[in-house]
């Protein structure tokens, strides 16, 4: 039984796990973490900025497009920046109600990943499929009502899955990663029967997935079969390129997190690795969609030199 074990009277003030680092690699790591922070949020910022500023983006495809670095923004900032301090700092303390709402910034981060992924997905399924009809589907209302539910779905799984947390008696004070999440909040329970929540967050991860590669899948076989039968090879190289930053951006969001769990399930990996393991499902988008979606979206690259030229002038 360790020091954390059995409090009887739960403390608000938790400790959280730190990395195993050399005095002299901490700065050099806090450097290059801050960095790679600023990349994120100053990308993504640019992208957000560019969606709303610049008249030819402002239609649905861009409108939808606008929640991947909203949610990327959301998902590298509730973990990162705590993480570099705590490694400088060397606290390693959280509030408790700190650590809720991080650990359910970073699972809404997740969920609304795969939703909008899916939103974009059924997006170009009628720009390529239907794309006479795109206009009349597509309106602002329709825009809006896709965005709502993909946001409203994801909102409401973690919301009642964090419910199911709270309603537990918590006695002990060790969060055992370096950032908060549902799990590392059940461990702080005293025993209490955690079924019902194990139960309920496989429930929600496998139903988020099965909604989203299910739209994903009829999407793309749809793009794919009028690719074939659409003899004009304009149409087959828009299709390409239009779709395959999504393909990319959803492949490596479900390696990542293959990668995390496989982790978790040998024991020769170091704890380092393990942690490092789980803070790249909320780095590696936020750092590469911005690089992906400025290469292989037309729209925003004509968009970004417009601007860069206006400014030269």
């Amino acid at each position: 039984m360790d020091k954390y074990t059995l409090n009887q009277t739960f403390s608000f003030d938790l400790q959280i796990a730190s990395f195993d680092i050399h005095p002299s690699a901490e700065y050099p790591i806090f450097i290059i973490g801050l960095l790679v922070y600023l990349f994120s949020v100053l990308s993504n910022v640019m992208i957000l900025v560019l969606i709303v500023t610049q008249r030819s983006l402002h239609r649905p495809m861009f409108y939808i497009l606008f929640s991947l670095p909203l949610n990327d923004l959301i998902g590298i900032t509730a973990m990162l920046p705590r993480v570099l301090v705590d490694i400088v700092i060397k606290k390693n303390t959280v509030y408790y109600p700190l650590c809720v709402f991080q650990g359910f910034l970073l699972h809404m981060f997740g969920g609304g990943t795969l939703f909008v992924l899916a939103a974009m997905a059924f997006d170009r399924y009628i720009a390529i499929c239907k794309p006479l009809r795109y206009h009349s589907i597509m309106t602002p209302l329709t825009v809006a009502g896709i965005l709502s539910l993909a946001w409203g779905l994801d909102l409401a799984m973690i919301l009642v899955l964090f419910i199911l947390q709270a309603r537990l008696r918590r006695c002990r004070t060790l969060i055992m990663n370096v950032y908060c999440s549902n799990f590392s909040l059940l461990n702080l329970s005293c025993g209490e029967d955690i079924t019902v929540n194990n139960v309920y967050g496989l429930a929600i991860t496998a139903l988020m997935h099965i909604i989203t590669i299910t739209v994903q899948l009829f999407s793309y076989i749809q793009i794919l079969l009028t690719c074939v039968f659409n003899k004009q090879s304009d149409a087959k190289t828009k299709a390409v390129n239009t779709c395959l930053a999504q393909i990319i951006v959803f492949l490596i969001f479900e390696f990542v997190s293959l990668f995390t769990i496989l982790s978790y399930r040998f024991p020769n990996i170091s704890t380092n690795a393990r942690m490092v393991c789980g803070m790249m499902i909320f780095l590696i988008l936020p750092v590469f969609n911005p690089i992906i979606y400025g290469v292989k979206t037309k729209d925003i690259r004509i968009a970004f030199s417009q601007v860069v030229k206006k400014r030269r002038l």
